[in-house]
């Protein structure tokens, strides 16, 4: 039994700092770097891509909307597909950049925040990040989520994907993560968040806001970087599921 823990990070720029990195890459084994859009500058990829590499922690491009100022989390409109193609496709060129400098190699690409909501919900969206991803190199790795637009769409261009589940998040019954403006999207209790990964993964199943149970296969957990619990959240998941037997590898090997 073996499953991958993953985090966002690298998302601190300039002198504002975000998440404590150097922790988080002490118990993740992959990890997804923002690539200067919503978040990160060369310094702070490159210095989370060297700790990475120096953790075995498998490094991933974490795009999003070119939007600082909401850390990505606000939708874009106007951008034709091809565009957005174009965007995600320089944000994944620019880890690879920074990670070959370190002597690290970008494995997968996750999409952030808005851009990664959207991915689930609009085929053209979907289509266009994938494009995308394809693009750039067709061995990387596609983080989607199971039963949502992704899947499919990874399917049929023949991409490697790993299917992620959300420790600190909840789920709507159509399987797309609840809107963070509604109260109790963002779970914060590690216990909690550590006790529902291993149910989730028992039963094979995502439980919803109502009690629905989705059945689903699971790659890759992942505890968000930017809370300020994320590092303790992180280590109790892990605890968790070293105690029920599973081993802690990227999905990559």
């Amino acid at each position: 039994m073996r499953i991958d823990l993953n985090s966002d990070m690298g998302e601190s720029f300039g002198a504002w700092k975000m998440g404590d990195d150097a922790a988080m890459l002490e118990i993740v084994s992959s990890a997804n770097v923002a690539c200067g859009w919503h978040a990160g500058d060369p310094m702070v990829m490159f210095k989370t891509c060297e700790i990475a590499k120096k953790n075995g922690v498998a490094i991933g491009a974490h795009p999003s909307f070119n939007d600082r100022d909401g850390f990505g989390r606000r939708v874009i409109r106007g951008d034709s597909m091809a565009d957005i193609e174009k965007m995600v496709a320089y944000q994944i060129g620019a880890l690879q950049a920074i990670a070959t400098m370190v002597g690290h190699k970008v494995t997968h690409v996750k999409a952030h925040g808005a851009l990664g909501n959207l991915i689930n919900e609009e085929d053209d969206i979907s289509n266009a990040v994938a494009r995308a991803v394809k693009a750039v190199d067709p061995n990387l790795w596609f983080v989607t989520m199971p039963g949502r637009n992704t899947e499919p769409v990874a399917e049929k261009l023949g991409l490697r994907q790993a299917r992620e589940f959300f420790a600190d998040r909840t789920y709507d019954d159509n399987g797309q993560l609840t809107s963070r403006k509604k109260e109790g999207a963002v779970i914060h209790d590690a216990v909690y968040a550590a006790e529902r990964v291993a149910r989730t993964l028992g039963e094979a199943a995502i439980t919803t806001v109502t009690g629905k149970k989705i059945k689903v296969a699971i790659d890759t957990i992942c505890v968000h970087g930017d809370t300020p619990a994320a590092v303790a959240m992180a280590s109790a998941v892990r605890k968790r599921l070293e105690k029920d037997g599973y081993t802690i590898k990227p999905f990559i090997a």
